[in-house]
């Protein structure tokens, strides 16, 4: 399962990636070179289905690290439980000689 939701993540993130650099930004974007989609679905509703993606994606990626933080495989140490749970016990000092 945590092979999956890294998978998952992975794609998401790559997903992320291409939308934000798609969008419109104050520098121009690489959405300015993409004039043939703002002709079919107009400026204003490519930016919005854009944002809503971003922030679809950007929720996406956030849910699928905590499921797979959730779901890291949890390895046992090897050995009898009574073994591992026993606290170590101290020796006793040997006594000093007095002089």
């Amino acid at each position: 399962m945590y092979i999956f939701f890294l998978i998952l993540i992975v794609i998401t993130a790559i997903l992320l990636i291409l939308i934000v650099l798609i969008q419109n930004s104050k520098g121009g974007g690489l959405a300015s070179n993409f004039g043939q989609s703002n002709q079919v679905m107009g400026v204003r509703q490519t930016a919005d289905f854009l944002e809503k993606a971003t922030w679809t994606l950007a929720i996406a990626l956030f849910a699928f690290c905590l499921l797979a933080s959730f779901s890291i495989p949890k390895h046992e140490v090897a050995g009898p439980p009574a073994e591992r749970q026993q606290p170590v016990q101290q020796q006793p000092a040997p006594p000093s000689p007095v002089e």
